[in-house]
């Protein structure tokens, strides 16, 4: 038996996109299968993909969509930033599509023109998450960064936010953007080993339920920041990391490195826009692209 999926990317953040009805008994299972970088999903370029999001549109005004991330390891994540705006690019193209089959809805998805100025609530177990479909970007609200350790959350003895603290030989700050990040300054992030590097830091006592590791460096000229992630549950680098940018960008602010509320953060797979105001939740904008379509078998 086989199942229809949709995959996009936001900067190069791949997700394979599947309805919650279909006939799937372990989620998990699917997406160790699927996402694998060397054995997974081929569409004729990148082969496997980051996670699989699993997804339901339940109506309303706004339309509400249900998201549930499971991870290449198997496991879920409670929130990812570049995923909810997948996310809110499938839900339009699908009120695009309404009254068609199953079929019918994923062949014609490759040629359903976005609706510009759409508005969606992604409910996520991290909260609902509002989306905003512009011109050429999707912004999706992330929420209030925090910085305090039961929220990240730390080591239950503190009391404390970790801000600048060694870690495995680096200077760490961290914070919680829907999931635990850690966050370190540098001068290149070109010049870091971060697969040697952000293991100890992603598996470090302090983060009771472990973090993804990001490095950052600013950029001359616009204010902003490159970024490399080491995503927990991909255990591995990725492309590009929603939720990552934003815990960059907040730090930056905690910190006094950037002046401006909205900052420019450039992954390898091209730039993010994140807003982190003095008052209320981040957001986070950048392209999404449909990748393809097809079927997948159910393992």
């Amino acid at each position: 038996m086989a199942i229809t999926y949709e995959k996009y990317h936001g900067t190069g953040n791949d997700f394979i996109a599947v309805e919650a009805d279909a006939p799937v008994e372990d989620w998990g299972a699917f997406a160790v299968e699927h996402c694998d970088r060397e054995t997974g999903i081929d569409l004729g370029g990148r082969m496997g993909a980051d996670g699989v999001l699993v997804l339901s549109l339940e109506g309303g005004a706004p339309s509400r969509v249900r998201m549930r991330l499971y991870q290449p390891d198997g496991g879920t994540a409670a929130m990812c930033g570049n995923g909810a705006r997948c996310v809110a690019e499938w839900a339009a193209r699908r009120e695009r599509s309404e009254g068609l089959d199953l079929r019918e809805r994923t062949e014609s998805v490759s040629d359903a023109s976005r609706t510009d100025g759409r508005e969606f609530v992604i409910e996520t177990p991290a909260g609902d998450r509002h989306a905003h479909i512009g011109d050429e970007t999707i912004e999706i609200e992330i929420g209030v960064p925090s910085f305090a350790p039961d929220e990240i959350p730390l080591a239950r003895e503190r009391d404390e936010a970790l801000i600048r603290e060694e870690i495995g030989g680096w200077e760490v700050s961290a914070v919680n953007t829907g999931v635990p990040h850690a966050v370190t300054f540098v001068e290149d992030v070109s010049t870091v080993d971060l697969e040697s590097m952000a293991p100890p830091i992603r598996h470090a006592d302090v983060f009771l339920e472990g973090a993804n590791v990001n490095v950052a460096a600013p950029r001359r000229g616009d204010g902003g920041f490159d970024q490399r992630t080491f995503e927990r549950g991909v255990e591995g680098e990725t492309r590009s990391c929603g939720t990552g940018a934003v815990a960059i960008a907040a730090v930056a602010r905690r910190l006094g490195l950037a002046e401006d509320s909205r900052v420019r953060v450039s992954p390898p797979g091209g730039d993010l826009f994140v807003t982190v105001p003095d008052e209320g939740p981040a957001t986070l904008s950048g392209p999404v692209v449909l990748e393809g379509t097809g079927e997948l078998p159910i393992p």
